[in-house]
């Protein structure tokens, strides 16, 4: 199941690759304004509500690891196909993904390094670690498919929506089959945590929200970037630490974070496409 869901990720992102330019690598830094509040929300502020849960509320004490490990793994690399469907800027939602995804080789070891205090046990992890998560599940599969842009842009027109929409069909249905399959554990990690996980959900997709500016599109892919977090890395930093149920605490997020973000997600479908006509 877990080799499917990395299948699915792995041929979303080479499909993403197959429709983006190498201008679109860097557009992001050219409007340094919204770098600075996409950054500051992904690694700031969302993080910061992690922080303020654990210390204000009495959850279990895996909720609260697998809540700050959460908070700073940003970067998912599933991003650019939901938020470009949803209506954002495909130049913006592109390099604002490849950004998070090369700054999380600092900020991961950093992060955990700061929030050390806080964690219960003892966790450690290395630059080249995160580097090789990031390598294999964003980096080569996406310079891959960009690569067959350049050289054979015939190929990659053709072969772009169906691999995004195969691959996107299994990762439904292996993110669908983990949570059922892994539905005893969710239950056994118990409402209060399900809840801590839903409520940093809904509080991350309003400080993108926030910070998104004027633009609708812009505003709802950086919502959305806030609250999706980097499952590959938040299981590589869990790998180092004895104690929680890690699967069990992966599979409570996306159960309850799915909640969340699918209403805001059709908010949204609905309300872009009557702002754009005004």
């Amino acid at each position: 199941m877990l080799l499917t869901l990395k299948l699915a990720i792995a041929s979303l992102v080479f499909a993403t690759g197959l429709s983006a330019t190498r201008d679109d690598l860097f557009w992001i830094w050219r409007h340094p304004s919204l770098l600075a509040r996409s950054f500051l929300a992904m690694y700031v502020l969302v993080p910061l509500v992690a922080i303020t849960m654990t210390l204000a509320f009495d959850l279990p004490r895996a909720t609260k690891i697998g809540l700050l490990f959460l908070s700073i793994s940003a970067g998912a690399p599933l991003l650019p196909r939901k938020l470009i469907k949803l209506g954002g800027d495909p130049s913006y939602v592109f390099s604002l993904v490849v950004a998070t995804s090369l700054a999380a080789i600092l900020t991961v070891p950093a992060s955990l390094a700061l929030l050390q205090p806080l964690i219960p046990v003892e966790a450690d992890i290395d630059i080249g670690r995160v580097a090789a998560t990031i390598l294999k599940t964003f980096l080569l599969p996406l310079a891959v498919g960009m690569a067959l842009r350049e050289f054979a842009p015939a190929w990659a027109e053709r072969l772009g929506d169906p691999i995004m929409r195969i691959a996107g069909v299994l990762l439904a249905f292996g993110a669908l089959a983990f949570i059922f399959s892994s539905w005893r554990q969710i239950a056994e990690i118990g409402l209060p945590s399900l809840l801590a996980f839903a409520s940093f959900t809904g509080l991350a997709l309003a400080i993108g929200h926030w910070l998104g500016g004027p633009d609708e599109g812009r505003r709802s892919s950086l919502a959305v970037s806030c609250a999706t977090r980097h499952i590959g890395l938040a299981l590589l930093i869990a790998a180092n630490v004895r104690g929680p149920r890690t699967l069990a605490l992966v599979a409570a997020y996306l159960f309850a974070s799915a909640l969340v973000c699918i209403p805001y997600i059709r908010w949204r479908r609905r309300a872009i496409p009557k702002i754009a006509v005004q």
